[in-house]
């Protein structure tokens, strides 16, 4: 909590020590293959640690630096994967994925960035908003549009010649609205909304794990608090009704959990419905962290949205995780339709 308020108060996203600390634990490499310099870590591994940092209210730029932006470098070709991911791995660079648009509605593919091409690449035009670490980020991956309609992945090796504005997330961490006029870019791929749907499958499993450690952590201290907190001559805990909300709690965090273990096989062995998988969880996951993150702010009272207990603050960041690439009702429709398939 003293690191999550300092980050806060004085509006950075990340805190170098801290991320130094991750990066030579070997954290940053965890899902990158070892021939690019990582340790070949499985969708369990990323798992396991998400968990832990969700449970600990780690907030640092992992998804969007590590698990986004560097799983995207890592399905490029080699040069491009030699020239990055080794600064990536070694927490000398951060990233950030601009492809959120006013009219966008999380669909990757609703697209009004262009893409002209120039003698050195391209030239990016166009603005995005909501970008997770772009405030902090130096290396930036753009979703834009090609003169023939596809939708692009580009790389701006030189974020700062981009036009930021600071817009604060509602977990207190700094994101950014950025304009891009005539910015020089490098194409990675022209299948880039295609990319992005398959990567994004992927990331919510980590999400979902950050938010599952999160909603243990409120589990765990509301359950304590409770048997702690006198009312009417005797502990709150003791109160059956109260007793039945943290039973609903418990059960949210299972089926959360069951949901998560499916998803995460579904990926590593490659089933044909893990797209579905990852929509079904993200769905639990919007659903089972606003009941579980309410339940635990009602239970503590008024102490429950204070700054200094992390009850709040969990919420928030559920909250948060709830809205990234799509939030409950954008992944329902999107299961709807994978299942009429």
């Amino acid at each position: 909590m003293e690191v999550h308020r300092r980050q806060r108060d004085a509006g950075q996203s990340i805190e170098p020590g801290l991320w130094r600390q991750m990066a030579e634990l070997g954290w940053l490499g965890l899902p990158f293959s070892e021939e690019d310099g990582g340790f070949g870590g499985s969708e369990v591994d990323v798992m396991v640690l998400m968990e832990e940092l969700g449970r600990g209210l780690v907030v640092q730029p992992y998804i969007s630096t590590v698990l986004t932006c560097g799983r995207a470098l890592a399905r490029c070709s080699q040069d491009i994967r030699e020239q990055y991911l080794p600064p990536l791995i070694a927490g000398d660079s951060q990233w950030a994925l601009a492809f959120s648009e006013q009219r966008g509605r999380y669909k990757f593919e609703a697209v009004s960035c262009a893409a002209t091409a120039s003698d050195e690449g391209f030239l990016l035009s166009g603005e995005k908003i909501a970008v997770t670490n772009g405030a902090a980020a130096d290396h930036l991956l753009v979703s834009a549009r090609l003169d023939d309609g596809a939708v692009g992945l580009f790389l701006v090796a030189e974020a700062e010649r981009t036009h930021r504005r600071p817009v604060p997330l509602i977990d207190g961490t700094p994101g950014a609205a950025i304009d891009f006029i005539e910015t020089p870019a490098q194409l990675l791929s022209r299948e880039g909304a295609a990319l992005l749907e398959d990567l994004a499958d992927e990331v919510i499993l980590a999400m979902s794990a950050q938010g599952l450690g999160s909603m243990e952590a409120l589990l765990e201290m509301t359950v304590e608090y409770c048997k702690t907190r006198v009312q009417f001559g005797q502990a709150i805990g003791s109160f059956q009704a109260l007793q039945h909300r943290m039973a609903d709690m418990y059960m949210h965090c299972q089926a959360t959990r069951s949901l998560l273990y499916d998803a995460v096989l579904a990926h590593r062995e490659g089933r044909s419905d893990r797209a579905q998988a990852s929509s079904a969880l993200k769905v639990k996951l919007g659903e089972a962290g606003r009941f579980v993150s309410q339940q635990a702010v009602q239970l503590h009272g008024g102490m429950g949205m204070s700054d200094e207990l992390a009850v709040g603050h969990h919420l928030k960041s559920l909250l948060l995780l709830n809205t990234m690439f799509g939030d409950s009702a954008y992944h329902l429709e999107r299961y709807r339709v994978l299942r009429a398939r």
